[in-house]
């Protein structure tokens, strides 16, 4: 049985909905046992664009998703676990709320750092 550690929301944005995505990041860090990290306007790992994460054990997920689900304000989100596998994780595994990006599933690394996981020390 594969283990999952949590979830990643990762919440993609561009210059036009930035507004929108920085006032979502508000509202769930506010609202939601999550971790959130900061409006990152740069691809960073596999996500090609503009993106903000937030982190959670598997608990939270009923009651975040669902939220995600009618209150995204239009962005696409791609909600993922995290079990051993990080490439399957972002791909087969992954479910998307609007448009899915394109991912660069090719960079990925087999597992995640502990900053990665929900609890885990990470800089916003």
């Amino acid at each position: 049985m594969i283990e999952n550690r949590g979830y990643h929301a990762h919440i993609y944005y561009d210059p036009e909905t930035k507004a929108a995505a920085a006032r979502l990041r508000e509202t769930i860090a506010a609202n939601f046992a999550v971790e959130v990290g900061g409006l990152s306007d740069e691809p960073r790992g596999p996500h090609p664009i503009s993106q903000f994460v937030a982190i959670f054990e598997t608990a939270e997920f009923q009651n975040i998703v669902p939220w995600l689900m009618l209150n995204r304000e239009g962005l696409d989100v791609l909600v993922h676990p995290l079990t051993e596998s990080s490439y399957d994780d972002h791909s087969k595994n992954a479910l998307w709320l609007g448009t899915p990006v394109p991912m660069r599933l090719d960079i990925l690394r087999p597992t995640y750092g502990p900053g990665l996981l929900p609890g885990g020390s990470r800089t916003a």
